[in-house]
């Protein structure tokens, strides 16, 4: 299939790469120039702007963004908008807020447009190499593109959970999950830390991923990290938010759901901001791991 991607940074760059692998077509386009330099030098084709990869394209359209959630999404929307045909499909791959995706799609609709949210787990590894995603889309409209979201997923790693906006909604709790995780990890190393024990945190956490209950991607990546810095002393422990954790606690008060341990790690995240702690550099390591995210160098 010919499909075109906006956004070439970590994550659509990666999964662009992910589609050519597979025999697709790619036309990248990315504000910066460079991004697509460098897209186009592993197959990728580059186009100067959304005008030229919509001319680019055939057939039923179908445009994959890869861009930071918010303003940037509903600019994006605008613009193809006046460009795509009716029945032409664009699938929002960012972490946008499900409510937003329900209000963008309400939009499209009254052009004939179809928007498909697939919310994307896995990291930038995840988006090269196979990724996990919750894909929000009308049956036919998933029926159509399932053959692709077969291609660039890991066996069993993708799910159509139902309707336009179900997908983003899934995958707001499960970073609100993963925000719950990630503290335990983080307050786990900071208690050892603490104690008089000189311990070896990488072995520690490559045992605990050899057969233990908490055994896990993450408790690899916690090895990565402390292999590359013992003590994580070059880093700060900074964690910053992408902003999904916050709508998880949000729509659990509109629910009235309890959810203590993902809204404690919420605070702990703004209380990283102003003050350095061990369980906040362990965090801030993993997020560096698994998607890139940066960290605050001393």
């Amino acid at each position: 299939m010919k499909i075109g991607v906006i956004g070439l940074g970590k994550m659509g760059r990666n999964l662009a790469l992910n589609l050519v692998d597979h025999g697709h077509e790619v036309i990248g386009y990315d504000r910066s120039s460079e991004s697509v330099k460098v897209a186009e030098q592993e197959g990728v084709k580059g186009v100067k702007d959304l005008e030229e990869m919509v001319t680019g394209l055939s057939g039923r359209k179908v445009i994959w963004m890869m861009i930071p959630s918010g303003d940037p999404v509903d600019n994006t929307i605008e613009v193809l908008a006046s460009l795509l045909d009716k029945e032409d499909i664009i699938i929002d791959g960012g972490n946008s807020n499900f409510n937003n995706t329900l209000r963008r799609n309400d939009f499209l609709k009254k052009k004939g447009i179809h928007l498909v949210d697939a919310g994307t787990s896995g990291g930038v590894e995840g988006a090269r190499n196979g990724a996990c995603m919750m894909i929000g889309a009308e049956d036919e409209v998933f029926n159509y593109l399932e053959d692709v979201f077969r291609d660039v997923n890991v066996e069993k790693g993708y799910l159509h959970t139902g309707p336009t906006g179900s997908g983003h909604f899934v995958k707001m709790v499960h970073n609100g999950i993963e925000y719950g995780i990630l503290q335990a990890i983080g307050e786990g190393f900071e208690i050892m830390d603490a104690s008089d024990f000189k311990l070896d945190y990488k072995e520690i956490a490559r045992v605990w991923n050899h057969g233990s209950v908490i055994r896990s991607w993450l408790m690899e990546l916690t090895q990565n990290a402390f292999s590359k810095d013992p003590q994580l002393d070059s880093i700060k422990g900074v964690i910053n938010s992408s902003g999904e954790g916050l709508w998880t606690v949000e729509e659990a008060l509109k629910l009235k759901v309890p959810a203590p341990i993902i809204t404690n790690s919420l605070f702990v995240r703004y209380r990283s901001q102003q003050q350095d702690t061990f369980s906040g550099k362990v965090i801030a390591a993993l997020r560096n791991e698994f998607g890139g995210h940066e960290v605050e160098k001393k």
